[in-house]
């Protein structure tokens, strides 16, 4: 079954203040801990090449005036005041940001969407109104849905985030810890701490990736503790350098000081600002995680605890180093430990590591998390997906993709071993996923808050001119580390373009060479051959129509199932389909026919990997469509005589308690037909009292005699067992196609579909109850 969605957890959470804090308490160990701890090499980075501090001190206020103004106008005004609001039904991140321009404007990349996926309550919740025709907004939206060129650009664009996302998942763990690590340098010597550092950082991620099968709420409790610790620590040193060695640091805090520190440092200053740049990181998980928590509270989280003491950690830094321009450490250079009382430098060391790991996990959740999306999109192959909370909503772990992050992690490490390259790349990854959310803002200004275009330029020139700035500079540093993210970003570019190509080729040609209605209809009842007890589960990914592999069971197969379903299993570009919304449930043909088409709808962060209930589920809804005897809207805009097929919404059992709801009863006599469906798998020797299935339906309102024969024939065929018949794909590009087809369909996607999980996985499928046949795809 599914897990709880958390649809409507933004409604409990405006419930009362004390909900709002303790939700705000939480997101400081779950939002923050990427960001709080960038105070550990900011400075470290931005002093490693390209400037040095001098003696008239203008560097470091400098350096100062930038990290206020870049965390008071990013963070601060651009996330925390208006990115925060373009939420996707609570839901909040880059393909958050799609998604709603998807359903504003007609450019969605799924190809299997219905007229009735609009009418979800999810879908509807924007009260999504077309622009006036006069208007921009309106010339925009038609030229989207005009042209597919522009409709690629921006699943492009997504993409781009989204792979920079993976990125930052790569490096932020790596480039956390070492710097949280590289304090020890100051308690050992430098003839030591390289031995010391490089593999005491590798112990710690493998640690971290090892423990993620165990899913962070276990140790999720402990994580807001240590980065409340960890900002109350650095914000007291910072109040303490401050008082102790420039009681007028905070005059630094004027735009002046920019401008003095560009025209001393010119070139120099400009490419440092890739090391300022970092003091932003984590920021947009602010608006990646805000389906965990709410709006208010991450505003209140950031604005009152977090803002202040980075400024503060900040602002006493720099104090220190106005005082002190020659460093004890010499190897060591300008950091953060030198600032740390010596008699504190072993508890904060300890602090920070703590606070690094945690600001790690975060990171990694979030990256399973936009994968997950991208594979419900179609632009990811499929992995296994592993929700480590019944509870807790958003909490997965993804084995193939959590060793994969830890072997890159360790690369990074083992291979950069300092935090100015692992900075220059970690810096690069973090604006140009900030780049994307200012262009998709933009057009989210215009089509979905319907305002006017001159707003939407002003957002885009004015936050868009800041990343520009801060991205030229990271690009220079190129050579420099700057390469890993984008070399990173191509491989999985590579990837997610081929798996969509391939997939949606895959799809054209099951629609092209789907089999009529017509031929169904002139097989008869009885499909031509015979057909014995059982429910058939034909999983298809098409959503109106029978699928080309059917016409092969029929022609192959002496017999078939009393009762077959054509299964499709689909997402929609929503952030969750509520329960009672789940099923798509009509007839295929006639009544007597005992064919059905059922569509189990998901939103992209919903979890659906189901369990052996799932099965109950289906046959429940199957068998509530029945009794009900309702007439759907037609879904495809079809002619209904012609098609038999109009489509019912049916929720899962707990949302209709007064509808049919499913019964086994344990049954020992050996009178019953038929083989009995097991919960477990058991050895030979052991026998297991056989199940009997039986309905239990409301008195009331009574049903026609045709229901009923066609619920008994239901009951009995679940009692008998179910069978699931796959199609197994092999996909190849057909004759005369271009090389870079080919190549794209014949290796590339024909190794990822080879090594990635197949359609059905997410349906528990038992080995022994699974009916494959092969066809070849020439697309």
């Amino acid at each position: 079954m599914d897990l709880e969605t958390g649809v409507n957890q933004n409604r409990v959470k405006k419930e009362s203040w004390k909900t709002i804090l303790t939700l705000a308490y939480q997101s400081l160990g779950v939002v923050y801990g990427d960001l709080s701890t960038s105070p550990l090499y900011v400075y470290k980075s931005t002093f490693a090449e390209d400037i040095t501090h001098s003696e008239s001190n203008e560097e470091i206020y400098g350096v100062l005036s930038f990290v206020f103004w870049t965390l008071t106008l990013v963070p601060l005004l651009k996330y925390v005041f208006i990115v925060l609001k373009a939420d996707d039904n609570g839901e909040g991140g880059t393909f958050a940001l799609y998604s709603l321009l998807c359903r504003h404007a007609k450019v969605n990349s799924l190809p299997s969407c219905q007229l009735a996926d609009e009418d979800l309550s999810s879908y509807k919740k924007d009260n999504i109104i077309s622009p006036a025709p006069t208007t921009f907004g309106a010339t925009l939206k038609s030229t989207l849905e005009r042209h597919r060129v522009l409709q690629r650009f921006l699943l492009i664009l997504a993409l781009i985030g989204a792979c920079m996302v993976i990125g930052d998942g790569i490096l932020t763990p790596a480039l956390s810890v070492f710097s949280a690590v590289s304090g020890i340098e100051l308690a050992i010597g430098k003839e030591h701490h390289k031995y010391v550092e490089v593999p005491l950082t590798c112990v710690i991620l493998i640690a971290l990736f090892a423990l993620q099968h165990y899913g962070t709420h276990r140790v999720g409790f402990l994580f807001a503790p240590v980065v409340i610790i960890w900002l109350m620590c650095i914000s007291a040193i910072g109040v303490y350098n401050i008082i102790k060695w420039d009681r007028h640091v905070y005059r630094a805090l004027s735009p002046y000081y920019m401008y003095k520190f560009l025209k001393k440092t010119q070139r120099g200053g400009w490419m440092s600002l890739g090391g300022i740049l970092l003091c932003i990181t984590g920021s947009e998980a602010m608006f990646a995680d805000l389906g965990h928590f709410s709006q208010l509270s991450i505003q209140i989280a950031f604005t009152f605890m977090v803002y202040p003491s980075l400024i503060l950690a900040y602002m006493g830094q720099a104090a220190y180093l106005s005082q002190h321009h020659v460093i004890e450490s010499e190897s060591y250079g300008i950091g953060f430990y030198v600032s740390v009382p010596e008699i504190l430098r072993s508890p904060v060391l300890v602090i920070a590591i703590l606070a690094a790991v945690v600001g790690s996990q975060a990171i990694i959740t979030g990256t399973f998390s936009i994968i997950k999306q991208c594979s419900s999109l179609g632009c990811f192959p499929r992995v296994k997906i592993v929700n480590t909370s019944s509870k807790i909503h958003g909490q997965i772990y993804i084995p193939e993709i959590n060793w994969t992050l830890m072997l890159l992690c360790l690369a990074v490490t083992i291979g950069f071993r300092d935090t100015k390259r692992m900075g220059n790349a970690s810096g690069l990854a973090v604006i140009t996923v900030m780049l994307v959310t200012t262009c998709l803002m933009s057009l989210v200004i215009v089509l979905c808050w319907r305002k006017s275009v001159l707003l939407a330029l002003c957002f885009v020139i004015f936050f868009g001119t800041i990343e520009a700035l801060y991205f030229s500079a990271s690009l220079i540093k190129f050579l420099e580390g700057a390469w890993v993210p984008i070399v990173m970003a191509f491989a999985f570019m590579i990837v997610m373009c081929i798996w969509h190509y391939g997939s949606l080729k895959k799809y054209e040609f099951d629609v092209q060479n789907k089999v009529s209605v017509e031929w169904l209809l002139g097989l008869g009842p009885s499909l031509g051959i015979v057909r014995v007890r059982g429910i058939g589960l034909i999983h298809t990914e098409l959503v109106s129509g029978i699928p080309a592999i059917f016409s092969h069971f029929v022609t192959n197969l002496p017999a078939f199932h009393q009762v077959l379903v054509f299964l499709c299993v689909k997402s929609v570009p929503v952030p969750h389909v509520k329960h009672e919304e789940r099923f798509l449930v009509g007839h295929i043909g006639p009544r007597e026919y005992r064919i059905y088409r059922c569509i189990v709808r998901y939103g992209y962060r919903d979890a659906h990997k189901d369990d052996s209930e799932f099965e109950n589920d289906l046959v429940c809804s199957i068998a509530e469509f029945i009794r009900t005897g309702k007439m759907g809207l037609n879904v495809n805009g079809e002619n209904l005589r012609k098609d038999f097929e109009d489509l019912t919404v049916v929720g899962t059992p707990s949302t209709h308690l007064s509808g049919v709801q499913l019964c086994e009863d344990e049954d020992v006599s050996a009178e019953l037909v038929g083989t009995s469906e097991r919960k477990e798998i058991l050895s030979p020797c052991v026998t297991k009292p056989k199940k009997r299935v039986r309905f239990v339906i409301p008195e009331s309102p009574k049903i026609d005699r045709g229901a009923q024969e066609e619920l008994r024939e239901l009951m009995e065929a679940r009692e008998a067992g179910i069978a699931y018949i796959l199609g197994h794909s092999y996909v190849r590009a057909k004759q005369g196609s271009s090389l870079f087809k080919k190549i794209a369909i014949n290796f590339g996607y024909d190794f990822l579909r080879r090594n990635s999980r197949p359609p059905t996985y997410t349906l528990s499928v038992p080995h022994a109850s699974t009916l494959e046949v092969g066809m070849v795809y020439n697309v």
